[in-house]
């Protein structure tokens, strides 16, 4: 009883593996038809995500904050109003009765509060260099991820095709060896690299639908109902940049050199600040009190006017550190400068090398070395039907007919990668599919 057990579970688990190898792309298919497809071009992927990713947005807020933070700067000193009654009590008997009030203002010496817009408007200077220093590198991982989904797609397009026609081949081979032009040998061996390849075929295929999952993710949608598939493609022109050029852009338009720079100017204000804060403040009293005899309110005894002034004594001003801290400051600011724009360079002319080493290795493609091989593949699958050569060397040239389409797939991705590396360095969006 177990044995025939067995045997059935082994004949359907057989009939299942079968079944998928003889028609797999009902299942890739179908998984496909439970989704919402939308094709999405680069430009219009950029502009969903600059209003749609949550990320960006609260990101946008840091600036409005420190916007809001100089009408803050602006605020004067405000006045203090106050008033007071007493009464005096002797032997449980009720006295005498004062009611006083007063009005005070600290007058600000030493242009504080100009010291402090100053400071609080470097501050927002500093926000809008950082928030676009964050959209540059913002959009580059964006873009990186565009072209990841970009190369998926091709590569489970190559991997598809390459099924396809091992599976052809596997299913002439069936009938070859119906006829005995072919050994058994030569048709298990053909169906098993067609289950190989269907293997792989499922893990690209799983792989290409996890890059168009990244893509939602950055346009803030979730991707359990629609799926953006990648609507651009690789093109094969090389544009050519002088290095110059993008030294002289780099240098103008890095968000992270004009932080740095806004740095110094805000260690200076700061500075000021710290001198100004350093000036005694004035604070001024205006006040009047009345006395009342007794039970009497009606008519007062005695009525008072006063004004004075206090002025602190800046003892605390023989201790200089915090003068000293914002003039360290300003040095340590002018050194981190120098170093972003020396890092600004060097990241430069590594992205421009790097971009026109790939240029070169894409060229080289183009040459003619992916049709050749191409070639070669049909002439081995037309040699192997005439039963003129084995089936290994139709193997042989088809891996390599495949790690060549990859490799090519894989060094436009670079290609393109490296662009918009360079985009990044500079400043300035270099890619445009």
């Amino acid at each position: 009883m177990n044995n025939s057990i067995k045997k059935r579970s082994i004949l359907s688990i057989s009939f299942c593996l079968i079944f998928q190898l003889i028609f797999p792309q009902i299942s890739v298919s179908q998984a496909e038809t439970k989704i919402t497809r939308i094709d999405i071009s680069y430009k219009k992927y950029i502009e969903l995500l600059l209003t749609s990713n949550l990320d960006y947005l609260a990101e946008k807020y840091n600036l409005d904050i420190a916007v809001a933070r100089t009408e803050m700067a602006k605020i004067f000193p405000d006045p203090v109003l106050s008033f007071d009654r007493s009464a005096a009590f002797q032997n449980k008997v009720h006295g005498d009765n004062s009611f006083s009030g007063e009005i005070s203002e600290s007058i600000e010496l030493g242009n504080k509060r100009k010291a402090r817009i100053g400071v609080a408007e470097s501050e927002r200077d500093i926000a809008g260099a950082l928030l676009d220093n964050y959209l540059r590198n913002f959009l580059a991982d964006a873009s990186m991820d565009y072209l990841e989904a970009m190369k998926q797609n091709y590569l489970s397009g190559v991997m598809l095709n390459s099924y396809q026609m091992m599976k052809e081949l596997c299913d002439a081979d069936s009938i070859r060896l119906k006829l005995g032009s072919i050994k058994a040998i030569d048709a298990a061996q053909s169906k098993i690299e067609a289950g190989i390849l269907y293997n792989s075929l499922i893990q690209t295929d799983a792989e290409r639908m996890n890059s168009f999952i990244k893509l939602s993710t950055w346009i803030s949608k979730y991707a359990g109902d629609t799926l953006f598939f990648p609507g651009s493609r690789f093109e094969n022109e090389i544009r050519m940049f002088s290095p110059d050029t993008l030294l002289a852009e780099a240098l103008s338009n890095r968000s992270d050199l004009k932080a740095a720079e806004i740095s110094i100017d805000y260690y200076r204000r700061f500075l000021k600040l710290a001198k100004s804060e350093r000036k005694a403040n004035i604070d001024l009293r205006f006040g009047a009190d009345e006395s009342y005899s007794g039970n009497n309110m009606l008519s007062p005894s005695a009525y008072n006017l006063y004004a004075g002034i206090s002025v602190p004594l800046k003892f605390s001003n023989f201790y200089k550190g915090d003068l000293k801290i914002a003039k360290y400051q300003i040095d340590q600011g002018e050194f981190q400068h120098s170093q972003v724009e020396i890092k600004v360079k060097n990241e430069v002319i590594e992205a421009y090398n790097r971009y026109y080493s790939l240029c070169r290795q894409v060229g080289n493609f183009n040459n003619g070395l992916l049709l050749k091989s191409k070639e070669v593949l049909s002439g081995k699958m037309y040699s192997y039907s005439r039963g003129e050569t084995s089936l290994l060397e139709v193997l042989n040239a088809q891996r390599t007919y495949n790690d060549l389409q990859t490799s090519y797939i894989e060094t436009m991705f670079d290609c393109f990668s490296a662009l918009v590396e360079l985009g990044r360095v500079t400043g300035t969006s270099k890619l445009d599919l």
